[in-house]
């Protein structure tokens, strides 16, 4: 029996909680929040979809109540307020820094051997919040952020290539950031073939720039911060996990010296399984590629100080 914790009932929280109900990616589901009504209220019109969709995966709604969480085999952490237009995600820190190291000592009362799974913006700040409190072991904690910067790369790749989106390849790394994250256009493909076959450097310049201002756009558009690719980028996360399936995603690890980097969380490729960040991979960087991460790296540690008060 797997079991899965999601802590926020937010529109990302919830779908996250949706995902892995209606992909039965999970056994069971907890959907955890602080205010009275809301995660039992969208846990039950969820399971109301199971007779109609054939579902045998269980969700509860529970409100702040940690022991229903136990023995949860990852814990999704979506807890904090979200982004308004014009906001970037670095504003957030003071308000959720606090939120996030209370839900994370919380779930680990009960589930001492989970996984943890940040959501919470800053990301890559709040899952370095989350290493320093915690002092779990750094495999066992994922940042989500890369993982949907490489779905929303590949969904204007895509569009590029007129293309369907599930026959392309793309990968971003470094800060989970509108100024920070680097799509790596060099290594995009599809079906096997690099994208500079069939895309001119001006096209692929437009896919990258376009991706790093995807959250962006969708605040705008929205007024709030997007949800449903965030909530199914999780849910592909703690699929990894779960199923042991060796998936090479990108995601919020912290460096020991790999990519040239050390006491961060930042964005880069790697292996995901039942032991959470199974393996950092490097890939190969040419010298632009290196500035471009190094400048995020540094954009990233600029963010980490202002944590000073939350460790």
């Amino acid at each position: 029996m797997s079991k899965v914790t999601v802590v926020g009932a937010g529109n990302v929280g919830a779908t996250c909680a949706n995902v892995l109900v209606t992909c039965q990616i999970a056994d069971e589901v907890v959907l955890l929040d602080i205010k009275e009504g809301v995660s039992e209220g969208k846990a039950m019109d969820i399971m109301q979809t199971a007779n109609i969709l054939g579902l045998q995966t269980r969700l509860i709604g529970v409100t702040n109540d940690y022991e229903k969480t136990a023995d949860s085999d990852v814990v999704v952490i979506t807890s904090g307020i979200p982004r308004k237009p014009g906001m970037t995600r670095e504003e957030l820190i003071g308000v959720n820094a606090g939120i996030v190291k209370s839900v994370t000592e919380n779930v680990l009362k009960y589930s001492p051997n989970a996984v943890i799974l940040c959501v919470s913006n800053p990301m890559d700040t709040m899952t370095y919040l989350i290493h320093k409190t915690t002092g779990l072991p750094k495999n066992r904690i994922i940042g989500m952020g890369g993982a949907l910067d490489s779905a929303r790369f590949k969904y204007f790749l895509s569009n590029a290539l007129g293309a369907n989106a599930v026959e392309v390849e793309g990968i971003v790394i470094g800060g989970h950031g509108d100024t920070t994250m680097i799509p790596l256009t060099r290594y995009a493909a599809y079906r096997g073939v690099p994208a500079s076959n069939y895309l001119s450097e001006e096209e692929l310049g437009k896919v990258a720039a376009d991706t790093m201002v995807g959250g962006a756009t969708l605040t705008k558009l929205l007024g709030t911060s997007a949800w449903y690719a965030p909530g199914a980028a999780s849910a592909q996360v703690v699929g990894a996990v779960l199923h042991n399936q060796k998936k090479l995603i990108s995601c919020s690890a912290l460096l020991d010296g790999e990519y040239g980097e050390s006491d961060l969380c930042i964005g880069v490729p790697c292996i995901i399984g039942k032991n959470g960040i199974e393996k950092i991979v490097e890939f190969e960087l040419n010298d632009a590629e290196k500035e471009l991460f190094h400048k995020s790296a540094e954009a990233v540690h600029k963010t980490n100080a202002a944590l000073a008060g939350a460790l």
